[in-house]
């Protein structure tokens, strides 16, 4: 009887939603603007896909090949990145629809504070800076999960155990 594999799906779900989980932690902790805390999540996530690939590994009785375990691993990103945006628009936009404002004004701080800008070059760059920032939050959001998933996967790959079994031409 062969072993029962978890789908690309359902781990990418499952991370989502660890995902989301913690984001919404860091929301009502507010510690969304902390440094520490991104790289808390950026770990986790990390973690989680290289965990995933070589779990798949393991259910496939490491009868894989990088490429197989990569593209499981891919394909777990994909789900994950997709549910993850579809979190952040909601969050942009209907969840906290006052987090882009604290965004705005914490890089106004900044920017005042370091002294790269006035007052006056603030108030009137605001309106497309807005824009611009929302746009990175969301194509970050879906690019950032793609190059982590992606390092994840390669990394996953690369440390499962792999012992393919020989096809037909392989053998002696």
């Amino acid at each position: 009887m062969e072993n029962q594999v978890t789908t690309h799906a359902f781990k990418g779900l499952l991370i989502a939603l660890v995902l989301i989980v913690l984001s919404l932690i860091g929301q009502f902790a507010n510690l969304q603007f902390e440094k520490w805390w991104g790289y808390i999540n950026w770990a986790i996530m990390v973690g989680a896909f290289i965990g995933s690939v070589i779990y798949y590994g393991k259910q496939k009785n490491n009868d894989v090949t990088f490429g197989e375990l990569f593209t499981h691993g891919f394909k777990t990103t994909a789900v994950t990145a997709v549910v993850v945006f579809v979190y952040t628009v909601l969050s942009v936009y209907v969840i906290f629809p006052d987090q882009l404002d604290k965004m705005w004004e914490k890089g106004v701080e900044e920017a005042l504070k370091g002294g790269k800008v006035t007052a006056e070059q603030m108030e009137q760059g605001a309106a497309i800076g807005r824009k611009i920032m929302t746009v990175t939050v969301l194509a970050g959001s879906l690019v950032g999960t793609l190059i982590i998933g992606t390092v994840g996967s390669l990394i996953g790959a690369g440390a499962a155990k792999k012992n393919p079994a020989p096809t037909p031409f392989e053998q002696q």
